[in-house]
């Protein structure tokens, strides 16, 4: 459009060529020019204006660095702030040490009594113990027997046998309670009150 544009000015502002009847008028011209100037004046520039530059005084961005650096000193000098951990730190009531429990004191046939209790329970769980262990060992001696047998009859199935299995890993397990679980129970949603301490760290100001 630009090229187009200047190739009619350029024609415009040639002279006219001497052909027959031709009549070239000096006003004519003039204002041929006049109207091609002013159509060179209404089209619109490209370029952006420059930018003014911004003045930076010397002394106050000295004086912003020096009031950095000072802050920075001042933070570096005190000392850090240590949030303390509720849970090992024990209430002033409960150091009290006229708030002890007495000790309970059993008659001599209770204490005995649970004793011969605390004995019977121990053999027990020792005999317990014995006869897992020993089913245990006679489960390893027969699967050691048996892929014993399985590696002369069938190499491939030993191997496939004694391959390991990934979907052992990871292993999870719930221990027992102390109660048995209570079928469509709906734990009641209760109310507390948070008296979460918030703690903030102190900054200096300028």
């Amino acid at each position: 459009m630009a090229a187009a544009a200047l190739g009619a000015a350029w024609r415009a502002l040639r002279p006219a060529s001497g052909l027959l009847g031709a009549r070239p008028t000096q006003t004519g011209d003039a204002r041929r020019r006049a109207s091609l100037l002013s159509f060179w004046g209404l089209v619109p520039t490209r370029a952006e204006p420059l930018r003014k530059k911004k003045k930076v005084d010397p002394k106050k961005d000295q004086a912003a660095k020096e009031r950095l650096k000072k802050r920075i000193r001042r933070l570096e000098k005190a000392t850090q702030e240590l949030i303390p951990i509720e849970d090992f730190i024990t209430p002033v009531k409960f150091l009290n040490q006229a708030r002890q429990r007495p000790p309970v004191e059993l008659p001599f046939e209770e204490s005995e009594r649970r004793a011969l209790l605390l004995k019977k329970w121990s053999l027990y769980k020792q005999r317990e113990h014995e006869l897992e262990r020993a089913a245990i060992a006679s489960l390893l001696e027969a699967q050691r027997e048996a892929l014993q047998e399985l590696e002369l009859t069938a190499p491939e199935l030993h191997a496939e046998a004694t391959k390991r299995d990934s979907s052992l890993f990871p292993f999870e397990r719930q221990g027992p309670d102390y109660t048995p679980p209570i079928a469509n129970y709906q734990p009641p949603e209760g109310r507390y009150q948070d008296i979460t301490k918030v703690y903030t760290q102190v900054e200096f100001k300028r």
